[in-house]
C-alpha cells in the first residue's frame, strides 16, 4: 500500500468522524506475531535482590523472553513497564511474581471566535479570575502536537512560566526548543509504542518531534488555551477574534498520536510525563471503546493523575446518536459530549420546480453562475452498488460532467465525496444526510460547490430528481449567520448513554460546543486534510467531541484558577450542578438527531455554563477512598483494584457498599427486572442513594425540589433542608427511590435541586430498567 494512499485514506476518516479511524498496514506491521504490552507490577513485592525497580522489571522480562526490551518504564501513575511479546512469552511473564496484569496495548482514537461569547465569557469578564491566577493554570494536551508558529501561541504579556513547571521542550524534525516560549511552555512527542507496530516514522509523511502535521492536536489545544488572536477566520467564515477558553493559561503539548493511531503504551508515558512535569489539567480527546475499569489505559492513567489533583477531561466519543456509545465513563474523569453554538454557516439550494432549500458549507472558492444546472443523484450516476455514496472512483463521467450531484453521506469523508464529484467533472455537490445523521448540518471546506443538507431536504431533493428528467439546481453561499436558534441543540454524532459499563454512573458529565468549532490549524495540510487541497490557513473549523473536550478543559482550567485549592472532582460538580437543560423559553435542549428533546443519557447534567460554575455554592466533592469503596460495591478484588488505580487498598468485609453511594453529581439508578426486588407482579425496587454537599460560599440554608417525568418511581429526601454555617462544612443527605416493574428497555428521568435562592445545584437523575 503506497503511503500517500494511506495518509488519503486516514485523512478522509479523520474528516468524516473527526477522529482518527485505525487503519493497519499490514505490510508495514512489524513481526506480526507479536504485540506491545502493558506490564503492571506490584511495586512492593521487589525482592531485595535487586538495586531498583528498573533491575527488577529487566530481570522478569528476561525469564519470559531473551530477546524483548522495554519500550516505557512507569513509575507515577502505574509500576510497570511496556514491552512487545509473543502471546506465549506474555502468558509466561504473566505467571512471574509480582506482575499485577498483562494487559494488550490499546489503539485509541481521535474524536475531532464565537464560543467564548455564546458561554458569556465575554459579557462576564469583571466575574473571571484574574489573569495572573489564570496564568499559574498549566493545561496539558495529549493529542498530534502543535503548530508553535500559530499567532495562537503568542506569549505576549504573559509573566514567566509558572514556577512549579517542570517539563521541557524536546527537539526533533522541525521543531527545536525555540519553538516554545511562555505560552507554550512544553513540548514533548511519545512514538515507542507506534514504532513496535509499525516500524519507523516515515519521515518524509510526519514528523518525528511534537509538531502538528494533522492540525487535530493544534486545533485542540488552541481551543483550550490559544492567546487571542483578531482578524481570524476560515476564508471569510466566522469572523472575529479567536480566543480559548482560558487565554491567559499556559499549554504543554504530549504528542502521542500518528498516522497509524494513538497507542496505549505511549499515552501512559505521556501522562506519566504531564503529571510530573506539572500539569493542572489534562485534556485528551480519545478513546478506545468502552472496558473494565482495570483494563483501561486512559482509565488507569487517570485515576493516578486525579489522586494527584490533576483534571482528566476526556471525549465522549463521535458514536452518535446510538445508543450505548461511550468511551471514557470511569468516573474519575470529566466525559465530555457535543453541542452546536447558535452560529451556521448556510448554503442555499435551488431547483428548477421553484423549491428551496438551506444547508450548510464553507465552500468559499468561485461560485456557481446564477443560473441553474442539471442535477443528478449519484445512485443514477454510477455503476457501483454503492454508488449513492460518492465513493472514490465511484462516479461516470459521462453521467455526472457539468452537474450537480446527490451524494449520500456515509462510507467515506464529507470532502471526500466532493472530491470524486469533480474528479467525474461534475460541478457541485449536495451532500444529502440519511436517517442515521437527521437535520444535523456539519459544515466543511469542500472543493466545490457544495450544500449538506437535513434529511427531510434531501428526501424532497431526491424525489424532485427522480420526478423530473431534466431536474435543475443551483448551490449559493450565504456566509456566516449568528443568533441561530435553537442553540444549542446536541450533535448527531455525540455519544450516548446509557454507560454499560457501571450504570449507575450517569455518562456524559456534560456537552460543550464542538460543532463547527474556529480554532488554530497545522500548516503541513490544508483545512480538508486531502492531499489534493494545498490551501494553507491559519485556522479551521471542525466539528467532533474532540472539540467540545478542550473547551471544558480550558473552563476547568479557570475555574482552578479561582479556586487553587479544589479538587478534579470539585471543579466536574461545579461545572455539572450549574449546567443548564433548557433554553430561555424553558423548552428542554433538543436533540438534532430526533428533533424532540434530548435526555441525560444525550447530555448529561446539561451544556457547560462556565460564568455560574465559578460560584456553584455547593460541591460533591470525592477523593481516592471514594473511589476506592465505588470499586469495592462493584465487587473488585484487592487485585483488581490494584491494578485499576495503582494502590493497595482491601475492602472491609463487613461493610456494605453500594454504587448508589459515590459522591457523584449526577443520579442514575437500574432497576433490575428480573429480581425478586424488581420485576414481576408489581414487585418494588427500592434503592437508596447517600450524597454529601461542601458549602463553598457563603452561609446559608438550602431547601431541595424534586420533579419527574414518571410515575413508576417514588422519591424521598432526608433531609429536604440544609444550613451551613461555614464554608467548608459538609452536610450529607439520602434519596430514596422506590420503582415499580416496568418492562425491560424502559428509561425515565427526573432531577433534584438545592437552592438557597441564589444558587441553584441542579443533579440529574436518569432510571433504566434492566
Amino acid at each position: 500500500m503506497k503511503m500517500t494512499k494511506l495518509r488519503l485514506q486516514l485523512v478522509a476518516a479523520i474528516l468524516c468522524f473527526c477522529f482518527t479511524y485505525v487503519v493497519v498496514a499490514e505490510a508495514r506491521i512489524q513481526n506480526s506475531a507479536k504485540k506491545t504490552y502493558i506490564i503492571h507490577m506490584d511495586k512492593s513485592t521487589m525482592p531485595e535482590t535487586f538495586d531498583d525497580h528498573e533491575q527488577w522489571y529487566g530481570s522478569s522480562l528476561k525469564t519470559a523472553s531473551g530477546s524483548a526490551g522495554m519500550l516505557y518504564t512507569y513509575s507515577t501513575l502505574i509500576h510497570g513497564f511496556s514491552t512487545t511479546l509473543s502471546p506465549e512469552e506474555a502468558e509466561s511473564l504473566e505467571k512471574q511474581p509480582g506482575v499485577l496484569s498483562v494487559t494488550p496495548e490499546t489503539i485509541y482514537e481521535l474524536h475531532t471566535t464565537r464560543t467564548p461569547k455564546f458561554l458569556g465569557l465575554e459579557q462576564s469578564e469583571a466575574l473571571l479570575p484574574a489573569s495572573g491566577s489564570v496564568s499559574e493554570v498549566i493545561v496539558g494536551v495529549l493529542d498530534t502536537g502543535a503548530w508553535p508558529e500559530l499567532e495562537s501561541f503568542n506569549d505576549k504579556g504573559l509573566g514567566p512560566v509558572p514556577s512549579n513547571w517542570k517539563g521541557t521542550c524536546e527537539v526533533g524534525k522541525n521543531f527545536d526548543s525555540t519553538k516554545c516560549n511562555k505560552k507554550l511552555i512544553g513540548a514533548r512527542y511519545f512514538l515507542k509504542g507506534y514504532e513496535a507496530a509499525f516500524g519507523p516514522v516515515d519521515e518524509t509523511v510526519e514528523s518525528k518531534s511534537p509538531r502538528d502535521d494533522d492540525g487535530h492536536g493544534s486545533h485542540t489545544s488552541t481551543t483550550a488555551a490559544g492567546s487571542v488572536v483578531s482578524g481570524a477566520n476560515l476564508f471569510g467564515f466566522a469572523s472575529g477574534s479567536a480566543r480559548g477558553m482560558a487565554p491567559q493559561a499556559r499549554v504543554a503539548i504530549y504528542k502521542v498520536c500518528w498516522l497509524g493511531g494513538c497507542f496505549g503504551s505511549d499515552i501512559l508515558a505521556a501522562m506519566e510525563k504531564a503529571v510530573e512535569d506539572g500539569v493542572n489539567v489534562m485534556s485528551m480527546s480519545i478513546g478506545g471503546g468502552m472496558s473494565d475499569y482495570y483494563r483501561d489505559t486512559v482509565a488507569i492513567g487517570a485515576f493516578s493523575a486525579a489522586a494527584r489533583g490533576v483534571f482528566v477531561s476526556c471525549s465522549a466519543g463521535n458514536g452518535g446518536p446510538s445508543q450505548g456509545s461511550l468511551s471514557n465513563v470511569a468516573p474519575w474523569i470529566t466525559t465530555v459530549g457535543a453541542g452546536t453554538l447558535d452560529r451556521s454557516f448556510p448554503s442555499y439550494v435551488s431547483l428548477g420546480n421553484g423549491k428551496n432549500f438551506t444547508g450548510a458549507s464553507l465552500y468559499s472558492g468561485k461560485p456557481l453562475t446564477n443560473m441553474l444546472v442539471p442535477l443528478v443523484n449519484a445512485v443514477n450516476a454510477s455503476d457501483s452498488a454503492s454508488g449513492n455514496l460518492c465513493l472514490s472512483d465511484s462516479l461516470v463521467a459521462e453521467k455526472v460532467a457539468g452537474k450537480i450531484v446527490i451524494c449520500d453521506r456515509g462510507g467515506s469523508s464529507r470532502v471526500q465525496k466532493g472530491l470524486e464529484v469533480k474528479r467525474a467533472g461534475g460541478v457541485g455537490m449536495i451532500l444529502a444526510n440519511t436517517e442515521l445523521y437527521g437535520e444535523e448540518l456539519v459544515a466543511d471546506s469542500h472543493l466545490l460547490p457544495s450544500s449538506a443538507v437535513g434529511q427531510k431536504s434531501a428526501d424532497e431533493i431526491k424525489a424532485y430528481a427522480a420526478s423530473d428528467p431534466k431536474a435543475m439546481a443551483t448551490i449559493v453561499s450565504g456566509g456566516t449567520h449568528v443568533g441561530v436558534e435553537p442553540s444549542p441543540v446536541v450533535a448527531a454524532f455525540s455519544s450516548r448513554g446509557p454507560n454499560l459499563i457501571t450504570p449507575e454512573v450517569l455518562k456524559p458529565d456534560v456537552i460543550a460546543p464542538g460543532v463547527n468549532i474556529l480554532a488554530g490549524w497545522t500548516g503541513a495540510i490544508g483545512p480538508t486534510g486531502l492531499a489534493n487541497d494545498t490551501r494553507s490557513v491559519s485556522f479551521n473549523i471542525i466539528s467532533g467531541t474532540s472539540m467540545s473536550c478542550p473547551h471544558v478543559s480550558g473552563l476547568a482550567a479557570l475555574v482552578k484558577a479561582a479556586h487553587q485549592d479544589w479538587s478534579p472532582a470539585a471543579i466536574r460538580s461545579a461545572l455539572m450542578t450549574t449546567a443548564y437543560t433548557a433554553y430561555k423559553t424553558g423548552s428542554i435542549i433538543q436533540d438534532v438527531a430526533t428533533g424532540r428533546a434530548a435526555t441525560p443519557f444525550d447530555y448529561g447534567a446539561g451544556h457547560v455554563n462556565p460564568v455560574a460554575a465559578l460560584d456553584p455554592g455547593l460541591v460533591y466533592d470525592a477523593t481516592a477512598e471514594d473511589y476506592f469503596e465505588f470499586l469495592c460495591a462493584l465487587n473488585y478484588t484487592s487485585e483488581l483494584i490494584q491494578r485499576a488505580t495503582n494502590k493497595a487498598f482491601t475492602c472491609d468485609s463487613s461493610k456494605k457498599y453500594s454504587l448508589g453511594d459515590l459522591n457523584y453529581p449526577s443520579f442514575s439508578v437500574a432497576v433490575n427486572t428480573a429480581s425478586g426486588k424488581g420485576g414481576g407482579s408489581g414487585a418494588a425496587t427500592v434503592a437508596k442513594y447517600s450524597r454529601t454537599l461542601t458549602n463553598v460560599g457563603s452561609p446559608g440554608t438550602y431547601k431541595v425540589e424534586l420533579a419527574s417525568e414518571t410515575r413508576a418511581v417514588k422519591m424521598s429526601i432526608e433531609p429536604a433542608t440544609l444550613t451551613f454555617g461555614q464554608e467548608k462544612e459538609k452536610k450529607s443527605y439520602t434519596v430514596t427511590f422506590t420503582a415499580t416493574s416496568m418492562p425491560s428497555g424502559t428509561t425515565s428521568f427526573a432531577h433534584l435541586e438545592w437552592s438557597d435562592g441564589k444558587h441553584v445545584v441542579h443533579s440529574p437523575i436518569a432510571f433504566s430498567w434492566v
